[in-house]
C-alpha cells in the first residue's frame, strides 16, 4: 500500500468514526470501495499489530484470552457471542471449539491469512485511572480477499495477561491481499448418482465430500435433489420459523460461517425484532442480526443419518452463499425432535395454502 493511500484511507476512516463512534469498520471500508482487511491494515502504523503466528498456534491461545464478545458474519448475518473460548482440539487442517450452548467454533486453517490486534478508543465517560479503560481491545482474522473471519474482542478489566502478551508479538509486518472474484453462476451441472449416494449417507459430515466429489455448491445440490431431499420455501418462511421456534421455546442450533470460521449458537431464542431492515436476536449471551430482505433464497434440505436423519433449513444470498443455517438441538445419537419436523411440517403447509 501506498503511502499516500494509506494516509487518505487513515483521514477517511478518523471522519467517519468521528462523526459515527459505533460505525463497524466494514461499513467504513465498503465506503471506501476496499476490503475490511485493507481498512485495518493501513491503521498498522498506528493501533493495529500483526501477529505472526501460525493459525493452529494463534487459534490455541484463544482459550487464554478471558471472557470475550466471539464474533463471526457471513455476508448477511452476524453471529455475536459472549463467553470464555473451550480448549482446542482438532487437526493440522481444523480446530474445533467446542461448547454446545456456549462458544462452539470450528475453524478452517486453510483461509487464515493475516491476523492482527487491534486497538480503538472507547467513546464513553470513563475513569481515566486505568488506561486500559480508554480502550477496546480485539483479536481478529481475515482471509486473503481481506474478509474477516472471526473476531474476538476483550471484556474483561483489567485485561488479562495473555492479551499483553500477544500484543508483545505485534509486528508492523504489512499483510498482501488479493481481489475477490465473484461467484458466477452456471447452468446445474449433471450428477446422475448423486441421489443414491445422498440417500446412503450414515452421517451428515459426510456431505461435505459429497459436494466435493460431485464439484457442487451447496445451492446447486439443493437444486438437483428439490422434491427429494431438499424443498423450496418462500423467503418469508424463515422469520416465521424464528417466531415459532422462540414461542415454543424450542432450542435450535444457529450456524453463521465466514470463509474460515463456523460459529453455532446452541439453546431456545428471543422473539425476534425487526430494527433498521433487519430481523434481530437479542439474548442474554449472543445477539443475531441477519439481513432478511437480501435473502434470495431459503431451502428445507433432509439429510439421512444413523439416528433417522436429521432436517436443515438453509437460507442463501443473491451470489449462491449460505447466510445462515438452522438444525434443532439433538444430542448424538438421538433422533431429530418430532417438534422440529412438525414446525417446518406447518411451514410447508402454508406454502400450499399460499
Amino acid at each position: 500500500m501506498m503511502e499516500s493511500q494509506q494516509i487518505a484511507i487513515l483521514e477517511a476512516f478518523d471522519a467517519a468514526r468521528a462523526a459515527q463512534p459505533r460505525l463497524p469498520a466494514i461499513d467504513i471500508a465498503e465506503r471506501l470501495s476496499i476490503s475490511e482487511g485493507e481498512l485495518q491494515a493501513a491503521r498498522l502504523s498506528r493501533d493495529v499489530w500483526t501477529l505472526p503466528l501460525a493459525p493452529k498456534e494463534l487459534a490455541a491461545r484463544l482459550p487464554q484470552l478471558g471472557r470475550v464478545k466471539a464474533l463471526t458474519r457471513s455476508r448477511l448475518a452476524v453471529l455475536e457471542q459472549t463467553g470464555d473460548y473451550p480448549a482446542l482440539n482438532g487437526g493440522p487442517q481444523t480446530g474445533l471449539l467446542l461448547d454446545p450452548g456456549g462458544l462452539d467454533l470450528r475453524l478452517l486453517y486453510s483461509h487464515w491469512h493475516w491476523a492482527c490486534l487491534i486497538r480503538d478508543p472507547i467513546h464513553a465517560p470513563m475513569s481515566t485511572e486505568n488506561e486500559q479503560a480508554q480502550w477496546r481491545w480485539s483479536l481478529q482474522v481475515f482471509n486473503q480477499h481481506g474478509c474477516a473471519i472471526h473476531k474476538s474482542f476483550a471484556l474483561e478489566n483489567p485485561l488479562p495477561r495473555p492479551w499483553g502478551a500477544l500484543a508483545a508479538l505485534g509486528t508492523m509486518d504489512t499483510p498482501a491481499f488479493t481481489q475477490c472474484v465473484p461467484r458466477l453462476k452456471r447452468p446445474l451441472p449433471d450428477a446422475p448418482t448423486l441421489a443414491s449416494e445422498w440417500a446412503a449417507m450414515r452421517d451428515v459430515h459426510q456431505f461435505f465430500a459429497l459436494l466435493q466429489r460431485h464439484h457442487l455448491e451447496r445451492l446447486e445440490a439443493n437444486q438437483l435433489m428439490e422434491g427429494r431431499f431438499t424443498r423450496s420455501l418462500p423467503v418469508d418462511a424463515l422469520e416465521s420459523l424464528l417466531t415459532k421456534a422462540s414461542q415454543r421455546t424450542l432450542p435450535l442450533m444457529l450456524f453463521v460461517a465466514s470463509p474460515g470460521c463456523v460459529q453455532i449458537r446452541t439453546g431456545t431464542l428471543p422473539e425476534p425484532q425487526r430494527a433498521h431492515g433487519w430481523l434481530n436476536l437479542f439474548g442474554e449471551q449472543f445477539t443475531l442480526h441477519l439481513n432478511d430482505t437480501a435473502i434470495d433464497q431459503v431451502w428445507q434440505v433432509s439429510k439421512p443419518n444413523r439416528d433417522g436423519g436429521v432436517t436443515s433449513l438453509e437460507a442463501f444470498d443473491a451470489e449462491g452463499s449460505l447466510a445462515l443455517q438452522i438444525y434443532a438441538q439433538r444430542q448424538e445419537g438421538s433422533n431429530e425432535r418430532w417438534e422440529w419436523r412438525q414446525l417446518l411440517d406447518e411451514l410447508g403447509s402454508q406454502e400450499a395454502v399460499a
